[in-house]
């Protein structure tokens, strides 16, 4: 009779050999892979910067500089990898806001209703947001950090993955040996040509482009303004009307300061002039955020960044050896518009854990049955991203797929309604946020209200409160006026929270088309 196989607590067998896993990056994307591996084997994440200690920028991250999302669908799935993370950010200074109450946005369709909490975002800096997962990961039993180390290659054959080749400041060509090599190394990840060496084959690549430029500020944000909670304040483009789309966001986030992002298409980007900065924002569909941030102090000079071009990896299509997977931008870059690429990553490592814990690292195929998991999530978001940029003028890439103009209209009606009534305001955050699949806009509860919406009595005016309005310096208080009470009745940002206005989807776009207003 053979002996019953001895697991703990996280169900691994314990009779098994321990077992390495190797992360390239430490990202966002790579931290919560080294915490989801953790569970099953030592970990060593390898990075090519010194990781700061504290909220500090990261040189491998210069997109860090500007706005930044975290929706609540990626908070709730970050929240389960790493419990109690939320309080953590907030106690570093982190805002959680509620959405729409506290989230002052101009759709293509016109300005959302300040309705009562539907979902939520952790508005802070990108470097904050990092160094509190950070500090949690690294001081996790098991998870060590090569740092100053540079990855040359994968180790291998075409049927297995067995480790890394590594230059650290002691050796270069150290061999790592790994049961499993997970790349979260972004952006500029080599795994590609490294499999194409192994002789694994050529992994296909799609991308679209829309020439999106994007340019960021610090300013000093008004007196009283950080204490009243004032709200997130965002102009969107309409990809409707053929001309380059622009938009501007402030948000508010530790420390009291006000974090200003423009961005442009092809043809009307922003630029690294400061002399230029408030202009770009005032000359918008609504000068607003202009407004809001003229005469105020910048602290900061701008900061550009042009790549952000929309680039899917299709690891999941390759004959991929084992002990292999990719994550984060690694596999999809989308454009940082869109807020989706730490919720992307998060929710894909959730799906990675559920196959740890029905198998371990040791069941057959593993590495390939991960990058299958990822694959849902990445190709949501991808759809979203793409089907919005490449209606831009000069976009280049894949074009929309014929016979998308009835989900097209439905999409814009909902977007419409969205303006004026709550239930399709709460149905189009849910989706925003990530918490639910573009599925959920078809559910006959909301189908019902998007067939008989109208978007008639659209706001005319940014929402704003009289509060919010005389903190800003803003003359008179008739943006009062414009508010719907909500269910508090408050005129205030009763609910204070919302961080980025999510930009709808508008024109030829697929149902999963809902544009959010910063950079994730």
């Amino acid at each position: 009779m053979r002996a019953a196989t001895r697991r703990d607590a996280h169900g691994r067998d314990e009779s098994s050999p321990p077992r390495h896993a190797v992360v390239i990056g430490g990202s966002m994307a790579g931290l919560l892979a080294a915490a989801v591996l953790s569970e099953y084997a030592t970990v060593t994440i390898v990075d090519a910067d010194v990781l700061p200690v504290g909220p500090e920028p990261r040189r491998g991250l210069p997109q860090a500089r500007h706005v930044h999302v975290m929706w609540s669908g990626g908070a709730r799935a970050i929240e389960e990898i790493l419990p109690g993370i939320t309080d953590a950010w907030t106690a570093a200074g982190a805002i959680r806001r509620r959405l729409p109450t506290d989230l002052v946005t101009m759709t293509a369709h016109g300005w959302l209703p300040r309705y009562g909490e539907k979902q939520f975002t952790v508005s802070c800096s990108r470097d904050l947001l990092d160094s509190v997962v950070r500090a949690r990961v690294t001081a996790m039993p098991g998870v060590g950090v090569l740092q100053r180390s540079r990855v040359r290659g994968l180790e291998g054959t075409t049927a297995r993955i067995t480790g890394v080749r590594v230059d650290t400041p002691q050796e270069e060509g150290l061999l790592l040996p790994a049961d499993l090599v997970v790349d979260a190394g972004g952006r500029g990840s080599r795994s590609r040509l490294w499999l194409e060496e192994l002789g694994a084959g050529v992994v296909p690549q799609a991308e679209v482009d829309s020439g999106l430029v994007y340019a960021t500020r610090i300013f000093r944000a008004p007196e009283g303004a950080h204490a009243l909670g004032f709200p997130i304040v965002n102009v969107q483009s309409d990809p409707r009307v053929p001309v380059p789309g622009r938009t501007a966001t402030i948000v508010p986030i530790e420390n009291g300061l006000w974090q200003a992002t423009l961005s442009g298409t092809r043809g009307g980007q922003p630029t690294g002039d400061p002399d230029a900065f408030v202009p770009f924002a005032k000359d918008l569909r609504d000068p607003i955020v202009g407004q809001l941030l003229e005469g105020r102090t910048p602290l900061t000079d701008v900061a550009v960044t042009q790549s952000t071009t929309n680039r899917r990896l299709h690891f999941e299509r390759t004959d991929l050896p084992d002990g292999f997977f990719a994550v984060g931008d690694s596999v999809a870059t989308f454009n940082p518009l869109y807020g989706q690429g730490m919720t992307v990553a998060a929710k894909g490592l959730l799906a990675v854990r559920a196959l740890l814990r029905s198998g371990g690292l040791s069941r057959p195929g593993f590495g390939r049955a991960a990058q299958r998991a990822l694959t849902p999530q990445v190709a949501a978001a991808w759809t979203l991203a793409t089907s919005q940029d490449i209606l831009y003028p000069g976009a280049t890439g894949m074009r929309p797929k014929p016979g998308s103009g009835l989900l097209d209209a439905y999409v814009n009606r909902l977007m419409a309604g969205a303006t004026v009534e709550e239930p399709l305001t709460a149905a189009f955050f849910e989706v925003i946020t990530m918490t639910s699949p573009p599925t959920a806009w078809f559910r006959p509860e909301v189908l019902w209200r998007v067939l008989r919406a109208s978007g008639r009595d659209t706001l005319k005016a940014p929402p704003l409160t009289a509060a919010e309005r005389t903190v800003a310096g803003l003359d008179g208080a008739a943006g009062s006026l414009l508010r719907p009470a909500g269910p508090a009745g408050a005129e205030g940002p009763a609910a204070a929270e919302g961080p980025t206005g999510a930009e709808a989807p508008t024109g030829a776009e697929s149902p999963a088309a809902a544009e959010g207003p910063t950079g994730a």
